[in-house]
């Protein structure tokens, strides 16, 4: 016999015993009850065990998702936020100081709150704001996926963390630190201000300060406190605050005028200490009267009275067309969010108002950054430059995308603005704004005293420098901080003296 017949006969004999023992073996039905009641046993215990473990399950995602996601997204030693983070790219300077990089897997802020609202915050819990939100899509590696699978795969496998590598873009901005430190100090000694500082050669923002501050390093644990902080620190109160411009509003009352040609430079002006316009009784500060006075010096000496009526003589028609040409209520074209300016509406405009608009009061709203620009206006000789914060975006790759100077338009001519530079030294030689002095150099600015319903008058100054040649402009507002020339006008003295290298 073959070997496989051989095979296939025992396999044959093996099949007849197995079914021939289990044919003799029947169980009764009491065994068989007890079987299948063991059986059932097993499998409720099974069962229990299982559900005991799916709830335990649920449990620790629950911890895991309502509990402890703040603290685990905010860890730095978390691989996807150290990832993300490592890998982000910086913000500079215009020198190429550091005003925010990764350090120990975490964002770090060397100004601190010098610059808070500007350059803003990366945080894993709250967000992003200032520069590091908007431009968020180049400071961001470029390569990281944000793909939940692909996230894991980075948090389980550090090899594969080590092959992302493609860096963000680095952000160059056009702040000066030195300038911007000054600047900071001086307006951090009062509970709420803000300044900008321009380059009047190109409208690029040298300076941007707001107070009160806070600690951009310290956002995580100061974040709900921020936020109902009554204050505002959040608020970049330099480009979203809004503030009546008071007699800084003079400025554009007397190029309107000049240029229009409604009121000639060597008019003169009688100013007994009040005005009656309708319901409205213009008056100076204290009823002070100046009497006679040319055009400049009803400017130097800042006459509500003189520019309540040389508003008039413009009239509303006019006076509007100069404040769009001014670009007042329209944007600015920053990155970062800015207030418009509240105008108000051209149809709500009769004598008595007017007459107040001429020196920045009723209700015209401006922020510091609209004033700095004016101001800027007069200094390019009547061009009005565009601002911008960054002057460049360096890719990893080597590509770089520069940001140049450019304009808004041209609102008046060139001579206006040289008669109008000529009346804001004339303020600073021998008016309301001689504590802006700056020996050896000479300074054009305006100063502003701007009443509200909040309090005491707000301080502004304008100004720029050198009045012949201007490199740098400068609008400071204090809130309620009184005279313009007492409080805001000391501060621009000491921020362009440290611009020009004077202190």
């Amino acid at each position: 016999m073959s070997l496989r017949r051989r095979l296939h006969a025992a396999a044959a004999a093996r099949r007849r015993l197995l079914h021939h023992r289990l044919d003799g073996y029947r169980l009764g039905t009491a065994e068989r009850a007890s079987v299948n009641a063991k059986i059932d046993g097993a499998i409720s215990k099974i069962q229990l065990v299982f559900a005991v473990l799916f709830a335990l399950l649920i449990a620790a995602q629950i911890r895991v998702q309502l509990f402890q996601a703040p603290a685990l997204a905010t860890n730095p030693h978390n691989p996807r936020q150290a990832l993300l983070a490592a890998y982000r790219g910086s913000i500079l300077a215009s020198d190429g100081t550091v005003l925010a990089a990764t350090q120990g897997g975490a964002r770090a802020y060397p100004l601190g709150a010098a610059l808070a609202q500007v350059v803003g915050y990366a945080s894993a819990r709250y967000g992003t704001a200032g520069l590091e939100d908007a431009y968020d899509n180049v400071l961001s590696a470029s390569n990281v996926s944000t793909d939940p699978i692909a996230q894991f795969r980075l948090f389980v496998n550090p090899a594969q963390r080590r092959l992302q590598h493609a860096r963000g873009a680095t952000v160059v901005t056009t702040i000066e630190p030195d300038v911007q430190r000054v600047l900071f100090r001086r307006l951090n000694r009062y509970a709420a201000a803000a300044g900008v500082v321009l380059d009047a050669r190109t409208g690029a923002i040298v300076a941007l300060a707001s107070v009160p501050s806070y600690d951009p390093d310290s956002l995580d644990e100061l974040f709900p406190a921020l936020r109902v902080d009554t204050s505002s620190p959040l608020l970049d109160r330099a480009l979203q605050g809004l503030y009546p411009p008071g007699s800084t509003m003079k400025i554009v009352t007397a190029a309107a005028a000049l240029d229009s040609g409604t009121v000639a430079p060597d008019a003169t002006f009688y100013d007994p200490g009040y005005v009656q316009v309708g319901n409205f009784r213009i008056h100076n500060d204290e009823d002070e009267v100046t009497g006679s006075a040319d055009f400049t010096t009803a400017f130097a000496l800042s006459s509500n009275v003189d520019f309540a009526q040389i508003a008039l003589k413009v009239g509303v028609p006019t006076f509007y067309a100069y404040l769009h040409a001014f670009g007042f209520g329209s944007d600015l074209g920053l990155a970062l969010p800015a207030s418009l300016d509240h105008v108000p509406a051209q149809g709500a405009i009769y004598s008595g108002e007017l007459a107040q608009l001429g020196f920045g009061q009723d209700d015209l709203q401006v922020t510091p950054l609209r004033m700095a620009v004016v101001a800027a206006t007069i200094a390019g000789g009547g061009v009005e430059p565009r601002p911008f914060l960054v002057r460049e975006i360096r890719r990893p790759g080597g590509s770089v995308t520069a940001f140049g100077p450019g304009t808004l338009g041209r609102p008046i001519s060139a001579e206006t603005a040289d008669e109008v530079t000529k009346m804001m030294v004339a303020v600073v030689k021998r008016g309301t704004g001689t504590s802006a002095a700056i020996p050896g150099i000479t300074v054009a600015g305006k100063t502003g005293t701007a009443t509200n319903e909040q309090g005491a008058p707000h301080s502004w100054f304008v100004a720029f420098a050198p009045a012949q040649s201007p490199r740098y402009v400068a609008a400071v507002v204090v809130e309620h901080g009184g005279y313009g020339a007492a409080v805001a006008a000391p501060i621009v003295r000491d921020v362009l003296a440290a611009a020009l290298g004077r202190k």
